[in-house]
């Protein structure tokens, strides 16, 4: 049997990467990567994974308040702006980790007030320290979209708390992420513009209860503009649903750009994993803020 079919697609692109390197070192010993707060369910980390540091930034841990408590965030902003547009890191199925926090951080050396809800605080479990995927699954799967919705705009509502400026709201999301910037943007009608990195757009069957639509079943309803970065050899997004998605967009009017790396798996950005590659990890990010710059997110 093939395991991989049951597996939803942003898993099954995690789960079937391929290690280029072999080069002794370069992934650091699982102790030291763990210290350096990244996850481990993806595997090996690399010791060259990027670091950006505070300078000129204000960055920490809050918490913002949801319907049912408290929701830990991670934020970053420019120490000295005022009023800077505020952007919702959406992440991986992984957890609230080191790579999720360093994309807070470089955003906000682009001027934004960045956020990283940890919208699946109430597993009641550290997702950065589960070191299996399969694992993972049935905690993170079992997050409704809904729920999923009013977190995000729980974390948008911190940031204005905080001074940021919603009216220039932006989101940004990796894998699992991916998916919630298009589902998102399907949602709030104040959002400005997004950014889904290799973001699932079938859900399994089985979700249907919980997650009733799917990007591609969103897409008219979709209310801000969307780009879609993917990656041709996704093992787990195949490039007929990238083109689903494009034609649901097209048909029903809305403003969005797909662009597709050739040869690039999922995970593409995660400079801390064996999927990155920096070529178009680069490329996507220089997309990313020529796109957050257009729809008036960044100035």
């Amino acid at each position: 049997m093939n395991v991989h079919a049951k597996l939803p697609s942003d898993i099954e692109g995690l789960s079937r990467q391929v290690d280029p390197l072999s080069r002794r070192g370069f992934f650091m010993a699982a102790s030291a990567a763990a210290a350096a707060g990244y996850t481990l369910a993806a595997g090996p980390v690399r010791a060259d994974a990027i670091h950006t540091d505070t300078n000129g930034l204000s960055a920490g841990e809050a918490k913002a308040k949801v319907a049912d408590g408290e929701m830990p965030v991670y934020y970053a902003r420019p120490a000295n702006a005022q009023n800077p547009p505020v952007v919702l890191v959406a992440m991986e199925i992984l957890g609230l980790h080191e790579y999720i926090k360093d994309v807070t951080r470089r955003l906000a050396k682009l001027g934004a007030f960045a956020v990283a809800p940890d919208y699946y605080f109430r597993t009641g479990e550290d997702l950065t320290k589960i070191t299996e995927l399969p694992k993972l699954m049935p905690l993170v799967n079992k997050k409704p979209d809904a729920e999923l919705f009013s977190d995000l705009d729980a974390a948008a509502a911190w940031a204005k708390s905080q001074g940021g400026d919603t009216n220039r709201l932006g989101i940004i999301g990796f894998c699992r992420g991916g998916r919630t910037v298009w589902e998102y943007a399907s949602h709030n009608r104040g959002l400005k513009a997004g950014v889904a990195f290799y973001g699932s757009l079938v859900d399994p069957d089985t979700q249907k209860s919980i997650w009733p639509k799917n990007p591609i079943e969103r897409a008219p309803e979709l209310k801000a503009p969307v780009l879609g970065l993917y990656g041709e050899a996704d093992q787990g997004i195949p490039l007929s649903q990238v083109d689903a998605i494009k034609a649901a967009l097209q048909g029903a009017g809305k403003t969005f750009e797909i662009k597709v790396y050739p040869g690039a798996p999922h995970g593409f950005h995660a400079d801390y994993r064996a999927s990155y590659r920096k070529e178009a990890a680069e490329d996507a990010w220089n997309e990313m803020t020529a796109w957050l710059k257009k729809h008036k997110v960044l100035g």
